[in-house]
């Protein structure tokens, strides 16, 4: 079916023609292109050695997150029921 490939990724080799592609370049500036594979939009990975110390290391903590940390069992044995016997119901 002609439509199946509107709906789903074809895996080819080879395509028979090139598409009109959006190339979105590190610094934000766009270029229209042909490309090989029928794709909307490609953008060119950003080249961490020329971002200033602070913001690299920003963009690192957003990719690899630091680990949750275990969270302390609450346990009742220091609470004095005493301030809450207002509540209960008798």
């Amino acid at each position: 079916n002609s439509n199946r490939a509107s709906i789903a990724h074809l895996n080819r080799q080879l395509y028979g023609r090139l598409y009109p592609v959006l190339l979105v370049n590190t610094d934000g500036s766009t270029v229209r292109l042909r490309y090989k594979e029928p794709k909307r939009i490609i953008t060119l990975p950003l080249d961490s050695s020329t971002l200033p110390e602070a913001e690299r290391k920003a963009r690192l903590r957003r990719h690899f997150p630091s680990k949750p940390k275990a969270k302390e069992e609450e346990t009742f044995e220091g609470i004095d029921l005493d301030t809450y016997k207002k509540f209960w119901k008798k």
